[in-house]
Order: C-alpha cells, then structure tokens, then sequence
C-alpha cells in the first residue's frame, strides 16, 4: 500500500488522491501532525504501507516523518537526504557544483562585512535569497550598497538563524521568464515557462504558466542536475542566460496544479506510478 503524507490539501494533493483512485493503486491518506513517530513502533496508520509519498508543506515535518519512515524500513519519496539537499539552498549549489554543473555564480558570507565585499566583487545588483524558503518569498534585488546594508541589518536584527546565513547569486539578466522541468526518477517528463515582468517569475508571485517544448538540452541538464542532487520526484529551475542554461533550483515537493493542463501531461499519475514501482 502506498502512504500520501501530507499536512495540508492542496489542489495538488488533491489531484494525486483521485489519480491514485482512477490508476486503481491501493493508497492510504496519512496527516502527518497527527503521525505517533515512536522509534521502534509501527503506527496503525502505517499497517501494510510498502511505500509513501512525501508531501508536506512544511519542510521539517515532511523531513521528520521521511526519516521515520525510512527507520521502519519503508522507502521515501523523496528520501530525506534528497530532502535535506533540496531544503537548503546553499547544499543544493554545493551538490550542482560537485557534478560539474552549470548555475549562477554563488557564494555564502557568515558575516555582514563579508557579504558587503562579495557583493560590490559580484557587481550589483546582485540576488541575496534566503537559504531555507520557497515560493519566491524573501528574494531581494540589491542595487547598491546603501540597499545592501539596510537589507543585512535587517537580516540580522530580525531574522532567526538560518538568516545569519547570507546566500548571494549574481543577477542574471532573463526573457522574461524562467523554465521548470518535472523530473520523476530518470526522465523529464514535462516542461513549463514561467513567465512575469517581474524578476522573480514564481507563480506563486503570480507568473503566468506556458508550455515550454521539452528539448533534448533541457531534458538532459535536468536529469542531470536531479541526480546531482539524489534523484527521486523534483522540479528543476532553469535560466536561460547569455552562456547557456543554468540551474537555479531543485525543488523536493513542488506543486504542478498549474502544469497539467498548460502541459498536457499527466504529472501525478508519473509521481504515483514512479512512487508504486519502488514496491511492485
């Protein structure tokens, strides 16, 4: 049987409840904050789960309930070393760079000084992101160093921890756009453009979807950039830059309400057939 972990119902779990029924795989809803984690116990809601689907919105309850799961011998899409790597901006870069793969120039200063001199090397503007986050939220374009020390002051004054982590890309000039490639274990199934006259083209900030053809270049830099990162059920950010594509993100537990139509594909239906044939 297949567990669906989630923490909240959004039309994308939505999708992947009826897929499941129509695709006939035996799967049961399992509400992670109400999840007993006993270490050496087996919960009654995990009673015949052979295999589950991670799909919390919260990163730390999503990782927490991976990793237990993973204890009681049950395989994790997506696994929670792929969850760590993908959670974490700067470990995500660090594995890119390990496979010798194309992405912004980055850096990490641990100190206000320190990121005030790699950004005035970078050349402004230059793109300061939180470490841990999603859905374009907390990007900053920095112009200038005035903007740069008002924004770090305020980082640090009223941030948590992981905000004392200052994570810098150099800006990259794009078409208006960016592109997202679902990747389900060794294929890229479906492309998207995301597409915005704002900088930031999330669609959670309100960038539009559009089918973006699903080349033999991107197919493969994306593939390339999921293994990188421990394979399993991702999205892959894309630019499209004057030196060629590069990869901005990977994403652990991205949303595709918005790219089944747009794409035509049918994206839960992969994840769950993908999820399904680790057990069977």
């Amino acid at each position: 049987m297949l567990a669906i972990l989630y923490d909240r119902v959004r039309p994308d779990e939505k999708m992947l409840f009826e897929r499941a029924e129509a695709l006939g795989i035996p799967f049961r809803k399992v509400y992670v904050p109400a999840l007993p984690m006993v270490l050496g116990e087996k919960p009654e809601a995990l009673e015949g789960v052979t295999v589950a689907l991670e799909r919390c919105v919260s990163q730390s309850r999503g990782l927490a309930a991976a990793r237990y799961l993973t204890a009681l011998g049950i395989p994790v899409v997506n696994a929670p070393a792929v969850i760590e790597t993908c959670g974490d901006k700067w470990a995500t870069s660090v594995a890119l760079l390990r496979a010798d793969l194309p992405q912004p120039k980055t850096a990490l200063a641990t100190d206000r000084e320190e990121a005030l001199r790699l950004m005035e090397a970078f050349g402004y503007p230059v793109v300061l992101k939180p470490v841990i986050g999603s859905w374009g939220r907390l990007l900053a374009k920095v112009t200038d160093p005035w903007a740069a020390e008002a924004i770090l002051e305020h980082k640090e004054v009223l941030g948590g921890f992981q905000h004392q982590l200052f994570y810098l890309q150099e800006y990259v000039e794009k078409p208006g756009r960016d592109i997202r490639v679902f990747v389900v274990g060794d294929r890229a199934i479906a492309a998207i453009y995301r597409k915005s006259p704002h900088w930031i083209t999330n669609t959670a900030r309100g960038g539009e979807a559009a089918n973006c053809p699903l080349t033999e270049e991107i197919a493969q830099l994306a593939v390339r950039a999921a293994e990188a990162v421990g394979g399993g059920v991702v999205a892959i950010d894309l630019l499209e830059s004057e030196r060629g594509l590069l990869v901005n993100e990977v994403n652990h537990t991205m949303e595709f309400k918005n790219s089944v139509h747009t794409t035509g594909v049918d994206i839960p239906g992969e994840i769950l057939k993908y999820a399904w044939s680790l057990v069977s």
